[in-house]
C-alpha cells in the first residue's frame, strides 16, 4: 500500500496480484467532488473505495448515497476518530433489484394513456394528463349530450363505472341509481383541458 500515488490518494495492490489495483480516496465529508475523483479512477483501478469520517446522521449514512455509490461500483467506508473502518458499501458491479410492481404500474400508465401530452421535465406541482385523467374527460364530453349510466360509456373508457362512482375530480353528478350527469366543475374541466386525441368537442 501507498500513499500520494500519481493523482491517487491511497493504491494498493494484493500480494500475488500485481494486476489487481485498488485505489481508496479519502475526504472528510461525502461529497460530489468525491464522487467525480472516485469516477476518475475507475478507469486505473480494479477497485475504488471512497473513506469518509464515520458520522451518526451525515451523508455517510444516507441510504441513497450508498444505492449511489453501488450504482457507479464504488465502495463506501466509514472511519472513526480512533482508527476503526465500518465498510458501508462493497465495491462491485452492481444492478439493483426490480421493483415488479411499481414497473408494472410504469407500463401500465404508458400503455393506457394515449398519445404524449405531457412534457418531460413537467414541474411537479403542474397537473399532469394522466390515462384515469383522459378518461374521465372522455366521460365528461359524452355526458355534455345529456345523462348516461356506466354501461352505456365503457365502450369509451373502460373503468367508466368506477370512475364515475368515485368523482374524484368533482365533474360527475349522481341522477340517481346508474345515472350520471356533468357538473359545472366538469364542463368548465372540458373548456381547459385539452389534448391531441381526446374525444372532446372544441
Amino acid at each position: 500500500m501507498k500513499g500520494e500515488l500519481r493523482g491517487c490518494d491511497v493504491v494498493a495492490v494484493r500480494p500475488g496480484e500485481p494486476d489487481l489495483v485498488v485505489v481508496a480516496e479519502l475526504k472528510q465529508g461525502f461529497s460530489l467532488e468525491l464522487l467525480l475523483q472516485a469516477a476518475d479512477r475507475l478507469a486505473v483501478a480494479d477497485e475504488v473505495w471512497l473513506a469518509v469520517a464515520a458520522t451518526r446522521r451525515g451523508r455517510d449514512r444516507d441510504v441513497r448515497a450508498h444505492k449511489l455509490c453501488r450504482l457507479l461500483g464504488l465502495g463506501l467506508l466509514a472511519v472513526t476518530t480512533r482508527g476503526a473502518v465500518e465498510i458501508l458499501v462493497e465495491a462491485g458491479p452492481y444492478r439493483p433489484r426490480l421493483n415488479r410492481r411499481r414497473r408494472g404500474l410504469l407500463l401500465a400508465e404508458f400503455t393506457r394513456r394515449r398519445g404524449d401530452p405531457n412534457r418531460g421535465g413537467t414541474p411537479a406541482r403542474r397537473q399532469l394528463m394522466t390515462a384515469y385523467r383522459q378518461q374521465a374527460l372522455d366521460l365528461a364530453a359524452a355526458l355534455r349530450g345529456g345523462p348516461r349510466r356506466p354501461r352505456d360509456l365503457r365502450e369509451l373508457a373502460p373503468d367508466a363505472g368506477r370512475i364515475l362512482l368515485r368523482n374524484v375530480y368533482g365533474w360527475f353528478v349522481h341522477l340517481g341509481p346508474g345515472l350520471y350527469g356533468l357538473s359545472g366543475d366538469g364542463s368548465t374541466a372540458l373548456g381547459t383541458w385539452r389534448t391531441e386525441d381526446a374525444a372532446i368537442a372544441p
